[in-house]
C-alpha cells in the first residue's frame, strides 16, 4: 500500500513540476513587451536564490549569533567589492571564531 502512494506521489510531482515549465512556453508564444513582466521575470532567480540562501546562512551553524555574524561580514566585505573566495573565507572564518567564542 505504501509503495502505492509513493508512485502517486511521485506522479503528481512530475505532472506539477511539467506543467509549471510548460505552460508558459505555450500559452506566452509573443515577446514580452510590459517593462513590469520583463523586470519581474528578470529578477525571479535572484529572489529564489535568496529565499533558500538566507534561512541556510542563519542555521547553518550551532548557534545562530554566528550565522548573523558572517552575513554581516559577507555583506561587508561583498560591499567593498572582494572577491567570492574572499567573502566566503572571510564568513567562515568569522564564523570559526564566533564558535570558539560561544
Amino acid at each position: 500500500m505504501l509503495l502505492h502512494n509513493t508512485y502517486i506521489y511521485i506522479f503528481i510531482m512530475a505532472a506539477v513540476i511539467y506543467l509549471i515549465r510548460v505552460l508558459p512556453l505555450t500559452l506566452i508564444r509573443r515577446d514580452i513587451k510590459s517593462p513590469l513582466i520583463r523586470s519581474f521575470l528578470y529578477y525571479v532567480p535572484y529572489v529564489t536564490l535568496s529565499v533558500m540562501t538566507f534561512p541556510a546562512i542563519l542555521t547553518t551553524s550551532d548557534h545562530p549569533i554566528a550565522g548573523l555574524v558572517a552575513l554581516i561580514v559577507g555583506v561587508i566585505a561583498a560591499y567593498f567589492r572582494r572577491s567570492l573566495i574572499q567573502v566566503a573565507s572571510l564568513c567562515c572564518l568569522s564564523v570559526f571564531i564566533v564558535e570558539l567564542f560561544f
